[in-house]
């Protein structure tokens, strides 16, 4: 898991708002629309980092598609530590 938060986070251009997108989630779960109004991105970028995001289980969602809520795996909630290391390197 850790190599994969590295990716996700680090290797990729995207890094740095899904990065952010994880740090909302750890405040509390949110739907991908309050997410994109709290983190002022559009709803589509959103999408596509949540989309990343859990294919490689670091989200997961619950409920309907669209106003599915998002929150970390409990795997990513195991590795949180390192998460905090890869957010403060990002910012």
């Amino acid at each position: 898991m850790e190599a994969v938060l590295w990716y996700v986070l680090t290797g990729t251009r995207g890094g740095a708002n899904r990065a952010r997108l994880l740090r909302a989630l750890d405040e509390r779960p949110r739907n991908a629309n309050q997410l994109a109004e709290s983190l002022e991105l559009d709803y589509k970028t959103v999408r596509h980092h949540l989309d990343v995001l859990m294919d490689n289980g670091v989200v997961e969602n619950s409920g309907d598609d669209y106003g599915a809520v998002y929150l970390p795996t409990q795997r990513a909630r195991k590795h949180w530590d390192v998460v905090e290391e890869i957010i403060e390197k990002v910012e």
